[in-house]
């Protein structure tokens, strides 16, 4: 929570200073790039497959074992990791020709998205490290260390934007500047937790480890499970380059606010169970693992579904609190809203989608999630190429969230045909109250928001003090109504002994 908050900030910050235009077009491209690849290899792939293993680990090894493990794996890591930054910044034009191709018509965009690129692209290895450090900090129930780490990057890329951008006769590259800062603080916060869990890295290059060669057998086929959602943003950001200048940014900015309660409460849930699920799993204990997966499913719907239809109803008035201000305009909050209410379809199946994927991963089973994930993609594909073209961006994000649909379908399927998951009793008379409960929400939030032309005309203090009532009023009326209807506290902290 913390973290998204001073991302919300960082993203005000630069709404404010750099808009909607050619620079935040090309900063949005050479970030995202990296951090695409970051979340696909470090937090996907690499995560979902080196946890399993170190969990198993820390179970039926000795400590030496362990040990070993861990400093063969980081090794093989950091060796990978500076093979790819080298051929990052060096290709760093052919990369971004292939990722934004519609930047290639423009000269000031492409040159731009290119030199950040290769002042971000380090921060790839650095951040991968991050990431290798926090999974084996999550194995030991150590959590709010990783979680607090991205706050880090908020705070460094503010501190680019307010005070390094005015000494640079391009701002804007002050941003990547930042980010790079950001990926060394990031990684030396973690070492002293390490220490102090006497797990800190010696890395040793040792491709032979067999804790190393599990890892990366189930690396290959797992590239394209959970992180598809990854794949899909990106393949969004290509298309957008072919569409009018802006449309990027719009994309980024509704994207961001997606991503609050994704980031908030489906990948938090999503971290938290994966330990568990793959200890349950060695330990053969199928209804714990069933269980666990049950409670992760309805904790993800309670509050993916209000969050989905806060974002879709009120997506204006958000929008125009928190950007419209310098060269931030009321066109641009008019464009980000529409590609907000799109994406806003697709938050559930985006959290659904972790918890799913996390019940195949647990049990080392990757190819079904690479094989539905590989459907979910060409979904994507189609579906943005039939609806980019009479809804522009907004048909990117509409794509995007119907592919998402498209892989929890799958997911879900496989998994109860597998036999990895029975649903516990109580699911029908828990929809009802969830539909009842997010009905009265939706109404109460269609009516309170008004239009949203009289949000774009009045000041800031008017618009913080509505959305702050109706934001407010509606966390409170939704607990309220979820209580009315039955639901208690208990029943989400004693997930194994009873449904709600």
């Amino acid at each position: 929570m913390v973290s998204r908050v001073f991302g919300f900030i960082r993203d005000m910050v630069t709404a404010n200073l750099f808009g909607a235009g050619i620079a935040f077009d090309a900063f949005s491209v050479a970030f995202k790039i990296p951090n695409f690849m970051r979340r696909l290899f470090a937090e996907g792939s690499f995560s979902q497959a080196f946890v399993p293993v170190l969990a198993e680990y820390q179970k039926k090894k000795t400590r030496e074992e362990l040990q070993n493990f861990i400093n063969a794996m980081c090794g093989a890591l950091g060796l990978a990791l500076l093979v790819v930054t080298i051929i990052g910044v060096i290709g760093a034009p052919i990369i971004v020709k292939l990722f934004a191709p519609g930047f290639s018509l423009d000269g000031q965009r492409f040159d731009l998205a290119v030199t950040m690129l290769r002042i971000n692209f380090p921060y790839l290895m650095l951040i991968s490290l991050t990431a290798f450090s926090g999974a084996v900090l999550n194995t030991y129930s150590r959590y709010w260390v990783a979680a607090f780490t991205p706050v880090l990057l908020n705070i460094s890329m503010i501190g680019a934007a307010i005070w390094l951008a005015p000494q640079f006769a391009t701002p804007i590259i002050a941003l990547s500047w930042g980010v790079f800062f950001a990926g060394i603080i990031q990684l030396l916060f973690q070492i002293p937790f390490l220490k102090n869990l006497q797990l800190l890295p010696s890395p040793t290059i040792n491709f032979k480890d067999p804790g190393v060669k599990r890892v990366l057998k189930l690396m290959v086929p797992a590239l394209f499970g959970v992180s598809v959602g990854q794949v899909n943003l990106l393949v969004d950001t290509l298309f957008a380059s072919l569409l009018m200048v802006g449309s990027v940014s719009w994309l980024y900015y509704s994207d961001r606010l997606m991503e609050f309660p994704l980031g908030v409460f489906g990948v938090a849930i999503s971290t938290v169970i994966l330990p568990h699920l793959s200890r349950h799993h060695a330990s053969e204990s199928a209804e714990s693992f069933s269980g666990t997966i049950d409670w992760a499913l309805r904790a993800v719907l309670l509050v993916g579904i209000p969050s989905a239809i806060v974002l879709a109803i009120i997506s204006g008035p958000m929008l125009s609190t928190l950007f419209q201000h310098g060269h931030f305009s009321g066109n641009d909050v008019m464009m980000a809203r529409k590609s907000l209410m799109a994406f806003a379809m697709g938050i559930a199946p985006f959290m659904l989608v972790k918890i799913l994927a996390a019940g195949f991963y647990a049990k080392q089973d990757m190819r079904t999630p690479v094989r539905i994930g590989v459907i979910a993609m060409v979904a994507n594909i189609l579906l943005n190429i039939i609806l980019i073209w009479p809804l522009a961006h907004a048909g990117i994000a509409l794509a995007t969230s119907l592919a998402a649909l498209v892989n929890t379908a799958f997911l879900f399927y496989f998994l109860r045909k597998r036999g990895y998951y029975q649903p516990r009793d109580g699911w029908k008379l828990f929809m009802i109250r969830l539909s009842i409960t997010n009905m009265i929400l939706a109404t109460w939030l269609w009516l309170g928001a008004g239009d949203i032309e009289t949000w774009i005309i009045q000041t800031s203090l008017w618009r913080i003090t509505h959305l702050a009532f109706l934001l407010i009023s509606s966390v409170v009326m939704y607990f309220i109504l979820l209580w009315l209807t039955g639901v208690r506290l208990q029943h989400l902290l004693m997930p194994s002994k009873q449904g709600i």
